[in-house]
């Protein structure tokens, strides 16, 4: 994880432009639909979540590629730590450079478009539970196109469909909150897919690196 962050973090480019993404289309959004409150409150989680979505996918593709292309990779996949425990590594490295900023930036976002006071925490907490499975699920389609050219595409195409029950639990919590009755369910929901999640992607992601160094 050490290597990781100093090695991404040279690269500031790779950290900013995701949340420079989200604040661009929060930002741009009251200009397209106008500035009713009552539109954007309605669309607010919707918007913040898609934003959240399509920036996990910005630079995705070369989570492994430069290990991949140096040699690093296929290094990994020898030394006597499991590879699982590695990938699962990786995978909250990109949490923290690319998830967390967005649970922080949540407010900022919800203040954008106009979302109510009294939704901002189960926002959060939506997002604070959700994107960890953005990084993992993005790991794994990374992990599978990692020896192709150019997947940037097919990486889209894998990982949209897994993208979908994600954002209509997090925006049926955000909803129900909003309604006034209590978004309990699909938060517990959400911390249980979590846990699947962050058991799961890493042995799949160590499955499809074997898969593609060799």
């Amino acid at each position: 994880m050490r290597r990781d962050l100093a090695v991404t973090l040279r690269r500031r480019s790779d950290v900013i432009n995701p949340l420079l993404f989200v604040v661009i289309v929060v930002t741009l959004f009251p200009l397209a639909v106008g500035p009713g409150p009552d539109i954007l409150a309605r669309i607010a989680t919707g918007v913040i979540w898609v934003a959240a979505l399509l920036s996990a996918l910005l630079g995705s593709e070369r989570l492994f590629r430069d290990d991949y292309l140096d040699g690093s990779l296929e290094q990994m996949t020898l030394l006597p730590v499991p590879l699982a425990v590695l990938a699962l590594g990786k995978i909250l490295v990109h949490w923290l450079l690319s998830g967390l900023p967005l649970v922080i930036l949540a407010p900022l976002c919800a203040l954008l478009l106009k979302l109510p006071f009294e939704a901002w925490g189960v926002l959060m907490l939506t997002l604070l539970l959700g994107t960890p499975m953005l990084s993992a699920m993005t790991a794994i389609g990374a992990a599978l196109t990692v020896s192709l050219g150019r997947g940037g595409a097919l990486l889209s195409l894998l990982l949209l469909p897994l993208f979908i029950p994600l954002l209509i639990f997090a925006a049926a919590a955000v909803e129900s909150t909003l309604v006034g009755t209590s978004a309990l369910g699909q938060v517990l929901l959400l911390a249980g897919l979590m846990v699947l999640t962050l058991t799961l992607a890493p042995l799949a992601v160590a499955a499809a690196i074997r898969v593609s160094v060799n």
